[in-house]
């Protein structure tokens, strides 16, 4: 994951508070992964096609006061997101079962499968170039407004980095955190809203928060993710 480039303010409690200083997108928040990408085979290949037919957006529930207040719009000088990131209902062939995560990594799409060749879509930031990979993972654990502690391997890169921050708005990790396996690969909110429908984490697929608050909701732990 990489995070537009922050200054960090030292405070007496655990709880690290930043700002933006970076106009590009770079990195407060940059793990160091070593995966492998590996290539899709045309048998999987095949499964994933997705068909760009929205369904009518009535269909979908009103967003919650949670996600409301989560959402953090894009902030003076920096660009929107692109309305086709929105959240909505398609229609979408699979094998797979529903309640299936497949994330489309040069599309940039999480897709969750409904069943009856039907997905919701969702937009997504995604692995920077030479951060990309794919596979199969679980969701191993969900967590809520999650913590941050970054790994000993990014403090050695950036000492300046606060040792522990507590889950909050500021935090860049969002309201919501799904954990994929034992890796450090987590699907996640954010905090820059912007940066979905863009390449700039370091392998991490984040979403907008009230997005990933809804996607939260739906996933239950053990859920199937595929990445490709």
């Amino acid at each position: 994951m990489v995070y537009a480039e922050r200054q960090v303010q030292q405070m007496p409690t655990r709880t690290a508070s930043y700002r933006q200083t970076s106009p590009g997108g770079g990195g407060l928040l940059e793990f160091l992964f070593s995966g492998v990408q590996q290539p899709q085979s045309s048998e999987q290949q095949r499964y994933y096609q997705p068909q760009d037919q929205p369904m009518p957006q009535g269909a979908l529930p009103a967003m919650q006061p949670e996600q409301q207040q989560a959402y953090e719009p894009a902030t003076p000088g920096r660009p929107a997101m692109d309305p086709k990131f929105e959240k909505r209902e398609v229609e979408y062939q699979t094998a797979e079962a529903p309640g299936t995560i497949v994330i489309d990594t040069p599309s940039k799409y999480l897709y969750l499968v409904e069943g009856s060749d039907r997905a919701l879509r969702y937009g997504i930031g995604v692995g920077k170039p030479g951060f990309e990979w794919a596979g199969v993972k679980h969701v191993s654990m969900k967590r809520e407004w999650p913590d941050w502690t970054p790994p000993a391997e990014m403090l050695q890169r950036r000492p300046d980095l606060p040792r522990h921050m507590e889950g909050g708005p500021e935090n860049p990790l969002g309201a919501r955190a799904m954990y994929l396996g034992s890796s450090l690969y987590r699907i996640h909110g954010s905090n820059e809203p912007w940066t979905i429908g863009t390449a700039v984490s370091s392998g991490c697929i984040r979403m907008r928060n009230e997005d990933v608050i809804d996607l939260y909701g739906r996933v239950k732990v053990g859920a199937k993710v595929i990445v490709s």
